[in-house]
């Protein structure tokens, strides 16, 4: 384990401590994570990608629906941001809690690239739509790429969670 991940382990084994004095039971524990975040991913961000892309292709036939499915895709889309960010922290702090290495398996990687990324398309959508209409492309692309990346984030958590 390298130095840094090393001393974050350091650093976050006493909020560790805190939830193992809870009792959480072992499976909880071990596959809470992967259970919650399988959901906000599959559910919330299938609701996500398809009210986005409906937004973006009914404009042509139905600019009233379009807006509705629009504004459906902000909703869900910056909840769904924030609990992927605190899924993540806490899928790190699940690893301190069994003793495992940090900041070294695909599936770390993976999820924070993805989380990086939704992060920047979160800041496209808020000040780069007003720059013109190449950044609404870049934001439907993006976001789609992300969601596929989470899916393969999610095989690598799969994997990850078996071997421990």
């Amino acid at each position: 384990m390298s130095e840094f991940a090393t001393r974050l382990s350091e650093w976050l084994d006493p909020i560790a401590d805190v939830f193992r004095n809870l009792n959480v039971p072992e499976p909880i524990v071990h596959w809470g994570h992967p259970a919650m975040m399988g959901i906000v991913v599959l559910v919330m961000g299938s609701f996500a990608a398809v009210t986005g892309w409906q937004g973006r292709l009914l404009t042509a036939t139905d600019d009233a629906l379009a807006a509705k499915k629009r504004t459906d895709h902000k909703k869900i889309a910056g909840l769904m941001f924030l609990f992927i960010a605190l899924g993540y922290t806490g899928g790190i702090l699940s690893l301190v809690m069994q003793n495992q290495p940090i900041l070294q398996s695909p599936h770390f990687w993976t999820g924070s690239v993805a989380l990086g990324m939704l992060a920047v398309n979160g800041l496209i959508a808020a000040v780069g739509f007003s720059q013109g209409k190449g950044f609404r492309t870049v934001h439907t692309y993006l976001g789609s790429a992300a969601l596929a990346l989470l899916l393969i984030h999610g095989i690598f958590g799969l994997k990850l969670g078996l071997s421990i």
